[in-house]
């Protein structure tokens, strides 16, 4: 798989976002080297043992595996001629133990993960060993109990020691020295005891000068009857460091005895910490496995970017059955690269063996190659333009297009002259649908997007843009060519219809009635805010009369569309705020009064309806329109009109 295509996918984001939920450093370390395989049975085997990985997970919140820190560096000193430290020593014994939590948790979880459950037969029991260094070293040292030898030699040091410290005080307290003494302190030299003694009287006492002052005025010396001891101590101490160096030796061979079996342990534990790692994204990300196939055919079903979070937007795509190259059009910052980016993210991510974020029944296909021109690719130190950097890569991309790759292409074409740039996109789609290429593409070059409606293998799709909220909703529609919304957003911001009409004829060559256009996004807002608009009247100045009729310092007026946060619902003022501050509103046909203070401005009345609208279509019902129209005629005998106060 080319670098490029795993660093614009932003796979190394996600190898990073998945080594957090590992560990120890050597499972990190594999999860910074996963790498796509086309091999169809073991990616299966990989997306299966997740699965299971998940199933554990989801039974238990603790799977006994440590960190393993150290254990590495600790392997590696074996059969070096040296023995082991404690701390060394330490970590095997860690690693044991862990192999043995982690055998008996997987061996009790068989019915949940039968296949990765299998790989706790590989390790071998290494209790002898682990019993051996736990009674030989405790407290990062060697034991007392080690060896009879070292037990023997630490209780002579401790008997010398007290008979040191008691010298020591007898000293301290003597009369012999008492008159020599700078003060009556005892004081530790280079690891040997010593007592201050005024410079003038150091040739008064028997013993050795081990320190001196900054002053001079008192040197610190060793009499001689200490001195024998702590001699004496030294002796017996490398008697000491001799025997806990035996015992080092003894353990470090019995660790070399087992040298394969540790590293099958350590091997098994890495294993599972990357196993797991994968079903604790998969479980973070709501990931599902996906079936895997080799004929280039993509199924996605609600399949969002794993690294956008909640704030991904579900895409539903199939590729490869009737059609093999898509055309995504629509306007910027639609979503079109995003589209495409998830299309060849998630399947490098599955070919890699991890779980997607996708419901189930999706299916993903094995490529060889996935190939992708998207952004800018100027190379500052080729001095090469933006257009002329991209158009190398995609040279590259039709020498190494096969059958068995998925193309990624981000606005082919762009960058020059329009004319030049579509004919040249046109010809680069047809050359790599020749070569059999899986083809994702975006462009907003219409004569391409025509091009896609007539020609065998190809579909066009359209990201949805909401002309009402001058919003995208970053949904895919396959079978629908879009547009870049310019003459509608214009439109919708108050440019004259006449004005986009000539840009409409400029362009597409053909006339259009941007007037009905008008009228039908009003419609269309009303549809959406809950209203029968079906029924539109004309009764001129009528919104003006109502209007005047306000308080002149009202915040609302008759007609605007309001959000009330609380309901988390949107409603159209029936009748202003009083003095007391209450606004009548119509929700969903029913009238509340609601305080002014929880209500907020969506959208002012004038800019939902045209002057002349009639605002009993809004709040009347249709019984009533009905019967109002006909007392308008003429009386009409026991016809009456019931409307709420």
């Amino acid at each position: 798989m080319d670098t490029k295509t795993i660093q614009t996918l932003q796979f190394d984001e996600i190898k990073k976002r998945l080594a957090e939920y590992a560990m120890s450093d050597m499972a990190k370390e594999q999860i910074q080297s996963l790498y796509p395989s086309t091999n169809k049975n073991q990616i299966t085997n990989w997306l299966e043992e997740v699965t299971e990985a998940k199933a554990v997970l989801t039974n238990t919140t603790s799977i006994p595996i440590s960190s393993l820190t150290g254990i590495g560096n600790a392997l590696k000193n074996i059969n070096k001629g040296v023995a082991l430290r404690p701390d060394q020593l330490k970590e095997i014994f860690n690693l044991i133990d862990c192999a043995d939590k982690l055998r008996r948790f997987m061996k009790d979880k068989e019915y949940l993960a039968p296949k990765i459950s299998t790989f706790i037969y590989s390790l071998h029991d290494l209790s002898v060993l682990g019993e051996e260094i736990s009674r030989c070293i405790r407290n990062g040292q060697v034991d007392d109990y080690a060896s009879k030898e070292l037990l023997k030699i630490r209780k002579q040091i401790s008997i010398l020691q007290t008979r040191l410290k008691e010298k020591v005080d007898h000293v301290v307290k003597s009369s012999k020295y008492n008159k020599y003494l700078q003060e009556n302190v005892v004081s530790l030299r280079n690891g040997r005891y010593a007592i201050p003694i005024k410079k003038e009287y150091r040739k008064q006492i028997n013993g050795v000068v081990l320190d001196t002052s900054a002053s001079g005025s008192t040197v610190y010396m060793e009499p001689e009857e200490l001195g024998s001891i702590q001699d004496e101590i030294n002796y017996v101490k490398y008697d000491e460091e001799a025997e806990e160096q035996n015992i080092l030796l003894y353990l470090t061979g019995l660790v070399e005895k087992y040298e394969h079996e540790l590293k099958i342990a350590v091997d098994t534990l890495v294993y599972y910490d990357l196993v797991f790692a994968k079903g604790k994204y998969s479980l973070a990300i709501e990931g599902q496995s996906v079936r895997i196939n080799e004929h280039h055919t993509i199924k996605l079903k609600n399949a969002k970017h794993p690294l956008l979070g909640k704030e991904a937007i579900p895409l539903t795509i199939i590729i490869g059955e009737e059609f093999d190259a898509l055309l995504i059009t629509g306007p910027n910052t639609g979503g079109k690269t995003v589209t495409m980016k998830t299309v060849g993210l998630l399947t490098i991510m599955a070919m890699s063996g991890l779980h997607v974020p996708v419901e189930t029944g999706s299916e993903l296909a094995i490529f060889q190659e996935v190939l992708v021109d998207i952004g800018d690719g100027q190379s500052i130190e080729e001095s090469l333009s933006t257009f002329s950097s991209r158009i190398k890569n995609v040279i590259d991309i039709l020498s190494k297009a096969t059958p068995q790759t998925l193309v990624l292409l981000d606005e082919l074409g762009s960058g020059t002259d329009p004319a030049e740039g579509m004919g040249l996109a046109t010809s680069i789609l047809e050359e790599l649908y020749k070569k059999g290429a899986t083809i994702l593409a975006t462009t907003h070059y219409s004569e391409i997007k025509e091009y896609a409606m007539t020609t065998e293998g190809f579909q066009n799709a359209s990201m949805e843009f909401d002309i009402e909220t001058l919003r995208p909703t970053y949904r895919l529609i396959i079978g629908e060519s879009g547009t870049s919304q310019a003459f509608s957003i214009a439109l919708k911001l108050g440019m004259h219809p006449k004005i986009i009409e000539r840009a409409h004829a400029i362009t597409y060559k053909e006339e259009k009635n941007y007037d009905e256009e008008t009228t039908y996004s009003i419609h269309q807002l009303n549809k959406q805010l809950g209203f029968n608009n079906k029924h539109i009247r004309k009764q001129k100045h009528l919104m003006k009369e109502k209007r005047l009729t306000q308080h002149t310092e009202s915040k609302f007026n008759v007609g605007d569309n309001v959000k009330i946060p609380f309901m988390n619902e949107y409603g159209i003022v029936y009748k202003p705020e009083d003095k007391d501050g209450n606004v009548i509103v119509v929700i969903k046909g029913v009238k509340k009064i609601i305080n002014q203070k929880r209500l907020e401005l969506y959208i002012k009345a004038e800019e939902l309806y045209p002057e002349e609208y009639e605002m009993d279509i809004v709040f009347e019902s249709k019984d009533n329109r009905k019967k109002d129209k006909l007392l308008n005629k003429g009386h009409v005998e026991g016809l009456t009109i019931e409307r709420e106060k």
